[in-house]
């Protein structure tokens, strides 16, 4: 990662430059000591996962019951004019990416009775409290493969109670550089939407983080993060089934809103016909980084972020029922160098989990954090997250897995394609 020239990537800010920029010390020795309170905020209780309830974030929970394609990987959050100058301003543009580690050429296909969603919440302002109660929601549901490998797709949005209902077409790999781009009414507003392959964007040496982590706590050799000419991106020459929603500001704003909280999820039909979360996804790095237990990491994926905000208030049942797993990523930020008070203060800022964005400022997953220590402006594809991420949780020890999404010269196990300069933005699928 230290080998990218700056002009090409953002180095991700040490904690005393977030403190400039967001009252970083208030997060990090301010906020109340309610360990066993935001432990109860952590997740849920192992006994509401359904057989169905397997991971997300790419590989945090497996299980032999469940198809990649009901498999979240990323979300991604920004103001378009910040990923393209060139974009009409007031549009916002989310992608979810699914379906890990799909094979160059290989056609893969999203769920055919699956819902996958985008959820919403406005919120006042970017220190405002997590509520985790959409006020809007972005689904997709597809129909089988036809004889040119394209699946129709159904796009529902339900904005305040009110819905409304288009369709469109998935763009098969065979169709080279041209995707399909849906171009759609939803509530009223003009938006934009594409669903097909396209080469996973993320990077990260997971394998040698995992092996850092073991022996951070004490269940393997120390070591630490190889080199930019030998790290590994595990992600490198693989695709995703990636959803990609261009939308006007307005038609989730309810009148002037400007901040909003963005989760993703995966549902299948259940006991009854009701449909049962089996995937949830907000802020990247976080669930596979700090969890170890593979039945805890599927836990998560069966609740809201409203259940998370419940237990921080204190209320049952989501009271008592997560001290399992709260102790075991109170194991891995100790592990990581972390104090008990600092512990307190970065649960309280990762929890609930969602992806802010403040929609007044640049978008880029760095550029602003609120008083809880939360980033607040959403996330570009080409954002550094785990350096970002891994430097505030072990409070500056560690800047970087040495990993970029360019890839280091001389290094063949790294570097991704160029992104597309236009909507969907993500690169050809290998």
């Amino acid at each position: 990662m230290m080998l990218k020239p700056p002009s090409s990537r953002t180095k991700p800010p040490s904690p005393q430059q977030f403190a400039t920029k967001s009252s970083w010390q208030r997060f990090l020795f301010g906020a109340p000591a309610r360990l066993s309170l935001i432990a109860l905020a952590v997740f849920a209780t192992v006994g509401m996962v359904s057989s169905y309830v397997r991971s997300s974030d790419h590989d945090d929970g497996e299980v032999d019951t469940k198809g990649r394609n009901l498999n979240l990987t990323d979300l991604f959050v920004f103001r378009e004019q910040d990923q393209n100058p060139g974009a009409s301003p007031g549009d916002l543009v989310l992608i979810m990416n699914t379906n890990p580690r799909s094979l160059a050429r290989q056609q893969y296909y999203f769920s055919t009775r699956a819902r996958y969603e985008f959820k919403i919440a406005r919120v006042a302002d970017k220190n405002a409290a997590v509520t985790g109660v959409p006020n809007a929601i972005v689904r997709f549901e597809f129909g089988a493969p036809d004889a040119n490998k394209q699946q129709a797709v159904t796009i529902t949005t339900i904005v305040d109670g009110n819905t409304t209902t288009a369709t469109g077409k998935t763009t098969p790999i065979t169709s080279g550089s041209q995707p399909v781009i849906n171009n759609v009414s939803l509530g009223g507003a003009n938006a934009t939407v594409f669903a097909g392959l396209r080469e996973d964007p993320f990077f990260f040496d997971v394998e040698q983080y995992f092996r850092v982590r073991a022996g951070a706590r004490g269940i393997g050799p120390a070591v630490g993060f190889r080199p930019a000419n030998t790290a590994v991106d595990f992600t490198r020459g693989y695709n995703v089934n990636a959803i990609a929603l261009r939308i006007p500001v307005s038609l989730i704003a309810g009148g002037s809103g400007k901040v909003f909280d963005v989760w993703e999820t995966i549902s299948v039909p259940g006991a009854g016909g009701k449909y049962t979360q089996v995937e949830r996804l907000a802020r990247p790095v976080i669930n596979e980084g700090l969890v170890v237990q593979n039945d805890f990491l599927n836990a998560l994926n069966a609740v809201g972020p409203d259940f998370e905000a419940a237990a921080l208030a204190g209320q049952q049942p989501a009271a008592g029922i997560a001290a399992p797993i709260v102790g075991d990523v109170v194991t891995t930020l100790k592990a990581i160098g972390n104090s008990d008070a600092r512990v307190t203060a970065l649960l309280g800022a990762f929890l609930p989990d969602v992806m802010r964005i403040d929609t007044a400022g640049p978008s880029g997953y760095a550029n602003d954090l609120n008083t809880k220590g939360s980033p607040v402006r959403g996330r570009l594809i080409k954002d550094d997250v785990f350096d970002v991420t891994i430097s505030v949780l072990t409070n500056g020890a560690i800047t970087s897995d040495n990993v970029s999404y360019e890839g280091a010269p001389g290094n063949p196990s790294q570097g991704h394609n160029p992104l597309a300069p236009s909507f969907p933005y993500l690169a050809l699928p290998n």
